[in-house]
């Protein structure tokens, strides 16, 4: 992967890197189609990185389909594709991690303890080993967007980060790979997560001039969630988009997003949404 990476640099050629735990749809290839306008060769990485997994069961059941990646990624034009196996990235003996810092134990960190650590971890590593100019991400996961950026500021990789807003299923669900392991039943309950986010942004743009406190948010989400019987509320933050800060009152044109958290059966949904 360096070898590659190092001979289209030395060509004048930028380098782009999508950083994915395989199973793509259309979301990544929209990833991909972003680091094409941002670089002249485009890396995809393909790598289900078990330090980012609190649970054994979430991990074995995590979708693997390589042969259809593959397919994917050539017919949409990524010029290399860089699938590690995990004794390959953590080969015996392996002892070294990267720590988020405060933003890792915030939010999803708080309930997904050791979560970041594995991802800024296992980013590091993708990053050296394909020397990238650019990295694209989505904004679905807001949180780790944001603490990469933070990463490669604070570590001084040099590497622009490039976040690409949601891309949505026609009914509204943001696309994920974990979509594929909810029933048909759980897929069309699915709609209950921006749903629940179109009633908080809704309800931030009737509020009055001097906001609506963010507790009242989470319990209007929470009972869109509820009304659902396939689906079980996690949880709602409300924080400043810039800070991660979590937020007592939303309005006065501080700029603010909604982390959204739902169950389906053992599948666990994100989502989230600028509020106005």
């Amino acid at each position: 992967m360096q070898a590659w990476s190092e001979s289209v640099r030395a060509d004048g050629r930028r380098v782009a890197l999508v950083p994915t735990m395989g199973a793509l749809h259309d979301g990544h290839m929209a990833l991909v189609d972003e680091a094409r306008r941002h670089a002249d060769a485009v890396a995809l990485s393909i790598f289900v990185n078990p330090l980012q997994f609190e649970r054994p069961d979430d991990l074995a059941a995590y979708p693997q389909p390589i042969d259809d990646d593959l397919a994917l990624c050539s017919a949409r034009g990524v010029d290399a594709v860089y699938a590690p196996l995990a004794a390959t990235m953590y080969p015996a003996g392996f002892q070294t991690a990267v720590e988020p810092g405060p933003l890792g134990d915030l939010l999803e960190g708080a309930h997904r303890p050791g979560h970041f650590r594995g991802v800024t971890t296992v980013v590091t590593k993708l990053f050296l080993a394909a020397r990238p100019d650019v990295a694209v991400f989505g904004e679905k996961d807001f949180q780790q967007l944001a603490i990469i950026r933070r990463m490669t500021l604070d570590l001084d990789f040099g590497i622009e980060i490039v976040g690409l807003p949601t891309v949505r299923e026609p009914d509204g669900v943001a696309m994920s790979s974990r979509n594929r392991r909810l029933t048909p039943a759980e897929r069309r309950a699915a709609t209950a997560v921006p749903r629940a986010l179109d009633a908080v942004a809704q309800a931030v743009s009737l509020a009055a001039p001097e906001g609506i406190a963010a507790a009242r948010l989470t319990a209007i989400a929470d009972a869109v969630v509820a009304a659902e019987p396939l689906a079980r509320f996690e949880h709602l933050d409300v924080v400043d988009a810039e800070t991660l800060e979590p937020l007592t009152t939303v309005g006065g044109g501080r700029p603010a997003v909604a982390l959204i958290a739902v169950w389906f059966g053992d599948v666990r949904l994100i989502d989230n949404r600028r509020l106005a």
